[in-house]
C-alpha cells in the first residue's frame, strides 16, 4: 500500500472509531439548573376589619292625640285640641340594630305661639328595635286659644316638629 492510501486508511479508521464513540456514548442527562426560590416580602398581615358602625337610634313617628292605648300610640291622630284637653304626643323610635342597647335622650319641648316655653321633657332611654315614647301636657286651667308647636329632640337636635292648634 502506497503511503498515501495508508494516510486515506488510517483517516478513515480514525473517522469510524469517533463516529463508533459517538454512537455508543451514553447520553447525557440535561444539567438541571437549581432556580434559587423567588423571593418574595412577607405578606402584610391583613388589615384589621373596620369595627362595626355603632347601632343608632332615630325617630319614625310622632303623632299627637287626647288618647294613648296600651301600645303607648295615639288612638285618634288630631291637632286641634280643647283647651282642657291633655294633649298627647306618641314618638315611634327604631334603632339600626335591634339586638343592641342605644343609650340617647329623647325630649319633647312644647311651645306657645309667640316662642313661650309651655314644658319641655326629657328621657334618658336605652332603645331596643322599634319602640314608643309618650310626652303629654295638660293645665288645669286650660290651655290659651291658639297655635302651638311640638319640636321633638334627640340628643339635644330637633328631629321632627308637629304644629298643632288649641281652639
Amino acid at each position: 500500500m502506497t503511503t498515501r492510501n495508508r494516510l486515506n486508511t488510517a483517516i478513515a479508521a480514525a473517522l469510524l472509531a469517533s463516529v463508533a464513540l459517538v454512537g455508543c456514548k451514553k447520553k447525557e442527562e440535561p444539567v438541571a439548573t437549581s432556580t434559587p426560590p423567588a423571593t418574595t416580602e412577607p405578606a402584610a398581615p391583613a388589615p384589621a376589619p373596620a369595627p362595626a358602625p355603632a347601632a343608632t337610634v332615630s325617630v319614625t313617628t310622632v303623632d299627637l292625640g287626647t288618647a294613648v292605648g296600651a301600645d303607648k300610640k295615639v288612638a285618634t291622630p288630631t291637632a286641634t285640641f280643647k283647651p282642657s284637653d291633655t294633649i298627647n304626643a306618641s314618638v315611634g323610635t327604631t334603632t339600626s340594630d335591634p339586638a343592641a342597647a342605644v343609650p340617647a335622650k329623647l325630649g319633647a319641648k312644647w311651645t306657645f305661639q309667640d316662642g313661650q316655653t309651655v314644658k319641655e321633657d326629657t328621657s334618658d332611654i336605652n332603645f331596643a328595635g322599634p319602640g314608643q315614647t309618650v310626652f303629654s301636657i295638660n293645665s288645669p286651667k286650660g290651655f290659651p286659644t291658639g297655635k302651638y308647636k311640638l319640636e321633638v329632640m334627640l340628643d339635644g337636635a330637633v328631629v321632627q316638629t308637629r304644629d298643632f292648634e288649641v281652639k
